[in-house]
């Protein structure tokens, strides 16, 4: 797979909490630096920061993070934290993975609530990071529903993921983002079906999605009793190399690839 001409950003969406916005945003990434890519995640769901818990980090691994950046602590690029360990075996192709963390302490977490943060100084930071990690792939893992910090991601992208489950609001909220993403004249955008039932016909669903938005469905995800038992705890295609949401993790990366 050849690299990239220029780094391409993709942001990852849902319109509601709870689709595995951010579990998809770390298989995703790792699927795609298995390729020899450098790819590098931000987590910009500030209030409720949680994918570095698939990396196997905690609290006193978060130091610094993207709060240090927007409050003039740091760059952005000294707040990312290499992640290439999850590809076991597979640097030798010249694939990394970084991730830039948001804080997980109440306190930041409260002052990011009470006074917010300059929108703006993202779009530098992103700039910046392509640039002094040499990505091929950023990708924004949003915070969900549409707020500045997510129309700021889904106008700078080159690709929008967006992750809903089956079910009616998602379904609606769903229209609204893709309504705004096309005023925003996003260049390519996706949808990725998650936890659908097993006793769904999953391409008469595929069908439905595509005909409701008119935008291509990129995968559907089925709810997987091995998902939930690995309970966050590891990337997902990392662990089960062979398992079905993995090779639609894998087709799901080529898409966003091409």
């Amino acid at each position: 797979m050849t690299k990239s001409k220029r780094p391409k950003v993709v942001s990852i969406h849902s319109y509601r909490g709870g689709t595995g916005k951010s579990n998809s945003t770390a298989n995703l990434a790792v699927t795609i630096a298995s390729y020899g890519h450098r790819v590098a995640i931000v987590d910009t769901d500030i209030q409720s920061p949680g994918i570095h818990v698939l990396f196997g980090y905690g609290e006193e691994n978060l130091s610094p993070c993207l709060n240090d950046y927007l409050w003039g602590r740091c760059k952005l690029s000294a707040a990312a934290h290499e992640m290439t360990n999850v590809l076991k075996g597979q640097e030798d192709k010249g694939g990394k993975v970084f991730l830039v963390p948001s804080s997980i302490k109440a306190g930041d977490i409260a002052r990011v609530l009470r006074e917010g943060y300059d929108v703006g100084l993202l779009n530098d930071g992103f700039q910046d990071l392509m640039e002094d990690l040499d990505l091929d792939y950023l990708l924004i893992d949003t915070h969900p529903g549409l707020n500045e910090e997510t129309l700021l991601s889904i106008t700078i992208s080159d690709v929008l993921l967006l992750i809903l489950r089956p079910d009616q609001q998602d379904f609606q909220g769903t229209a609204v983002t893709v309504d705004v993403a096309r005023r925003l004249e996003v260049p390519k955008m996706l949808m990725m079906v998650n936890k659908a039932p097993t006793l769904f016909d999953f391409d008469e669903l595929k069908r439905k999605v595509e005909s409701i938005y008119e935008v291509p469905v990129a995968g559907i995800l089925p709810h997987s009793d091995d998902v939930m038992m690995l309970a966050s705890n590891g990337v997902f295609v990392v662990n089960y190399p062979e398992h079905e949401v993995t090779e639609t993790i894998r087709a799901i990366a080529q898409q966003i690839m091409l």
